[in-house]
């Protein structure tokens, strides 16, 4: 089954990076800027995203930056159940090829599709998850810190644990 946004998508956003990046950064879906540009993450969140890599000593260019559907929503919605169920294969590939180390899933819609829960952020924050195998934590959307500044505090605490996962397995 094909999924309906690919008739109202200007761009098919697959994903940018390293290829062979430790950390693949997981978010929602393409907003009007990755659209016009096919690329993920280029608009106001993704100038946020960059610079919270940046505080981890990260360069959009070490890691593998993807979501979890492909094409816009209209009017940036959240996307439906059957449209990351009609997306989610792509990402298996992604991952499948990409083979990450950690996956770091930002806002609600990547956390809940990617673990198959249902629990809130809060619940979610601060615990190293499961993914196929994948070291996963949970962390808020850049887009929701552009609308809740308070929680840039929150996510500094999640990268940072990130940061220090991946140090670890790196043994540096």
């Amino acid at each position: 089954m094909k999924c309906p946004l690919g008739a109202t998508r200007t761009s098919f956003v697959f994903g940018s990076g390293n290829p062979n990046a430790d950390i693949m950064v997981i978010g929602e879906a393409p907003g009007a800027d990755e659209d016009a540009q096919g690329l993920p993450f280029v608009g106001r969140a993704g100038q946020l995203l960059t610079k919270i890599l940046e505080s981890i000593e990260l360069q959009r260019d070490d890691v593998y930056i993807c979501n979890i559907l492909k094409c816009r929503p209209p009017n940036n919605r959240k996307p439906l159940v059957g449209e990351t169920d009609s997306c989610e294969p792509y990402l298996w590939k992604q991952i499948e090829l990409i083979k990450p180390k950690f996956i770091l899933a930002l806002g609600l819609t990547a956390a809940h599709t990617l673990l198959k829960s249902g629990e809130t952020m809060t619940a979610l924050r601060g615990t190293v998850h499961n993914y196929q195998g994948i070291p996963t934590l949970v962390t808020y959307h850049p887009a929701a810190l552009l609308r809740n500044p308070e929680w840039k505090k929150l996510v500094w605490e999640d990268v940072k644990f990130l940061r220090s996962l991946y140090q670890e397995a790196k043994g540096s």
